[in-house]
């Protein structure tokens, strides 16, 4: 599918089968069965409804679901978000090095630099759990958070690391070391994923940018073609069936951003890359549009994403960057996160 807008006349982004079948058969459709206990939603209006009527359940959560069998309190959770939340904020007032070398492969290159910039103090044993590689599968991600709750030696309270490895200080024995580790996984490598796979799609569906354009108003452009948050899951729920006669009690609903992004009775040129839409839409009241999910249960990070994904897109565009005009394509894989792989950045 080609991305028409200023700067992306020729790249093409390349969905995987199954996002371009969603895309190719079902864009404007209300409600539509996905398989036998599956319906999708792309409708406004009943993914309102749909979202206001219970809150998630701890499976349905997309960061803190429970950790290898362990329910994540909503209290803890909240105090790792907090943490790594004071982490950004300290990065963010850091001076910008002036030296910074953002060319090579995207998204990679953007999150070594969020990784470095903000956990740089941490122990390997904890920066090791950012790698991109531990992506592939959550059983590889446990293989290295067991390795190294099992290491000697342990962080003492009170050392010079960030404030969400600090939190792993607390933990005494080999269980709650091993749980701690995957506290901060689940807390800290979603920020440096999300906001590193953000810019990279900016990049690539308008770079380079005209320098009226703000850099809230190309990310929030970025977020409708190529939302991160592409699908929100609920279970089967005695709620639904009255929403929508399509829904039958033991199904499970997938709601798909995607195809609500590109509705073309919500936007003009659904399938333009426009940010100056954005002059005059509300992104937390514009129908069909959830980057961070409901009004009813906002993402606890939209307030660490926004402001990083800024600092690192002023950073490629004040360092005078673009995307290689060799390059026309670039893949969007079925992925949780979704977003452009291989964006080759250099200088212009």
């Amino acid at each position: 599918m080609q991305i028409s807008g200023t700067g992306s006349r020729a790249r093409d982004v390349v969905f995987a089968p199954r996002l371009q079948a969603l895309l190719r058969d079902h864009r404007g459709a209300e409600a539509f069965r996905l398989d036998p206990g599956t319906v999708g939603v792309a409708g406004a209006g009943l993914t309102d409804r749909i979202l206001a009527a219970r809150p998630a359940t701890e499976d349905e959560r997309p960061t803190f679901k429970p950790l290898h069998g362990r329910s994540i309190p909503r209290a803890e959770a909240a105090t790792v978000m907090q943490a790594i939340g004071r982490d950004v904020r300290t990065a963010l007032k850091k001076p910008v090095p002036g030296n910074a070398d953002l060319r090579g492969e995207w998204p990679h290159v953007g999150h070594v630099y969020l990784r470095d910039l903000i956990l740089g103090a941490d122990p390997y044993r904890l920066r090791i759990l950012m790698d991109r590689a531990l992506e592939l599968t959550p059983k590889l991600t446990w293989s290295v958070i067991v390795a190294g709750a099992a290491l000697p030696g342990r962080l003492r309270p009170g050392a010079p690391v960030s404030a969400i490895a600090g939190l792993t200080a607390e933990a005494k024995g080999y269980g709650d070391r091993r749980y701690a580790m995957g506290l901060y996984r689940r807390g800290a490598a979603p920020v440096c994923f999300t906001v590193s796979t953000l810019v990279a799609n900016a990049l690539w569906l308008g770079a380079p940018f005209d320098d009226a354009t703000s850099n809230r108003n190309i990310l929030y452009e970025s977020m409708r073609l190529l939302p991160p948050s592409w699908n929100i899951l609920r279970r089967a729920s005695p709620e639904y069936p009255a929403l929508d006669p399509g829904i039958g009690a033991d199904d499970d609903i997938l709601l798909l951003p995607l195809l609500s992004h590109r509705d073309p009775a919500l936007w003009e040129d659904p399938d333009v890359f426009l940010p100056e839409r954005w002059d005059g839409l509300d992104p937390d009241d514009q129908p069909g549009y959830l980057p961070f999910g409901h009004v009813s249960e906002r993402c606890w990070g939209r307030h660490m994403v926004m402001p990083l994904a800024e600092m690192l897109l002023d950073m490629v565009r004040g360092g005078g960057l673009t995307v290689d005009p060799a390059q026309t394509a670039s893949d969007v894989p079925l992925a949780g996160l979704m977003g452009v792989t291989g964006v080759r950045i250099v200088q212009r």
